[in-house]
């Protein structure tokens, strides 16, 4: 069984198998040069957002081989590769976008280089890190734009796997989501976490005489205040609202909606939550909602989201399509030529040009050590140090500064990248070959 803190098991098989073939002809201390990128967007997705680089760091850092892991991969490898493991330590260097970074298709989000076998121990894990982060940041990413200034509160934990749903909660706050009600995300990674109510509480406080709405309202309001949010449609909502006010008083905090036709209700709750004089109690809306759900109620009197199924899923696009390949052997340009998996050899340098309004044009992508391409527009490095000599570099941005980034970075994207109908991605990517 693996330790809460090693890694090392966090791969595949084949990782060890293509190591111990490697270390047996001489391979495997060729210097060599990996890149992760997406050769393709999700369907019907503009833009990407990077997010999982901190996390992929810190499970670099526990990816040794201990005597528990040895035990478990001796079944299959040879003595020579065992010791090769037992010593085993990531010692190159890796650069990468930083976490908020949009990225495109082609991007080189990561670059690993060091030895082969070394190098290649890495991809299972970047990939699995990266892709599912990225995949719920990009997703995250949209229901914010769709949501404008509202808040949204991310509560899809009951939805995924229990450590998907800690990464999920941090992806989505990175991406813009206001709090998270997953007490694990808010313990390890600082997200604000905020709760509503559960229809459990309201049913529970049912007697032989029936359903006793007022009495679970007051229970709840008794303990947390005037300021809660109750959950009016485990009934009749328009009367869950006016047991709501006749027990908690004009100065509720929200009342939060799960079921029905959202936007009707909100209209209708909004109306009768004024007329009974709580005009600044909010309406707090969840059940099923993704980008799409969220921007057919824009115009409706919501205050809050509550988003699950959809954010922990990616909204479709539960993976980001990233592959981590092979681009250079001792400063020879390698690459995989099959038919629609084809990757461009040698190590490659980005930066992204923009308007002097700050909106961004075009990525161009050209092969790193040479010279820099001549650009009519301003440009900027995309890609930082992240690990030097196997160790993390120091100053690293958090993941406060990430969410700033990402933030502008969405104010920098042509106004049509923003929009969540179909088509080509918000910028070009332009390949300067050697």
């Amino acid at each position: 069984m693996v330790t809460a803190s090693n890694t090392a098991l966090l791969t595949d098989q084949y990782e060890l198998t293509m190591v111990a073939a490697a270390l047996a002809d001489q391979s495997a201390h060729r210097t060599c040069t990996f890149e992760v990128f997406a050769r393709r967007l999700p369907d019907g997705r503009r833009y990407g957002v990077v997010a999982g680089t901190a996390r992929l760091i810190d499970q670099l850092t526990n990816f040794t081989f201990g005597p528990e892991q040895l035990a478990v991969v001796e079944k299959f490898l040879d003595d020579e590769t065992l010791s090769w493991l037992a010593d085993y330590r990531f010692s190159g260097d890796i650069d990468g976008y930083a976490e908020g970074e949009l990225y495109f298709p082609g991007s080189p989000i990561l670059t690993v280089r060091g030895t082969f076998a070394e190098a290649v121990m890495l991809e299972t894990l970047a990939l699995s890190v990266l892709n599912h982060d990225s995949a719920i940041a990009s997703a995250a990413a949209r229901m914010v734009t769709a949501a404008g200034s509202r808040p949204i509160i991310e509560m899809g934990s009951r939805r995924t796997h229990e450590e998907a749903a800690v990464a999920a909660s941090r992806a989505a706050y990175l991406a813009g989501l206001s709090a998270t009600s997953n007490l694990e995300a808010a313990h390890r990674h600082g997200v604000p976490s905020a709760g509503t109510s559960a229809h459990s509480f309201t049913l529970v406080h049912t007697t032989a005489d029936g359903p006793d709405e007022k009495t679970a309202f007051a229970a709840q309001i008794a303990k947390l205040g005037v300021g809660t949010t109750l959950l009016v449609d485990t009934y009749d909502i328009t009367q869950g609202v006016a047991n709501a006010i006749a027990v908690a008083g004009p100065q509720l905090g929200g009342v939060r909606i799960d079921s029905g036709d959202l936007g009707v209700l909100a209209r209708q709750v909004r109306k009768q939550l004024d007329d009974l004089g709580a005009t600044g109690t909010r309406i707090v809306v969840s059940g099923d909602l993704d980008e799409y759900a969220i921007a057919s109620l824009r115009a409706e009197p919501v205050d809050v989201y509550g988003v699950g199924t959809s954010l922990v899923t990616g909204s479709g696009a539960p993976t980001a399509g990233m592959v981590y390949k092979l681009v250079e052997v001792d400063g020879l340009p390698v690459a995989k030529r099959a038919s629609h998996k084809e990757s461009r050899g040698g190590a490659k340098t980005a930066v992204r040009t923009a308007k002097q309004s700050g909106t961004i044009v075009e990525e161009v992508i050209y092969p790193s050590g040479g010279s820099e391409p001549t650009l009519d527009l301003p440009a900027r490095p995309l890609q930082i140090p992240l690990v030097r000599g196997g160790k993390p570099v120091e100053g690293l941005p958090s993941l406060t500064q990430s969410r700033d980034h990402l933030a502008a970075g969405l104010v920098s994207l042509p106004w049509e990248g923003l929009g969540l109908s179909h088509g080509e991605p918000a910028i070009p990517t332009r390949f300067i070959a050697p």
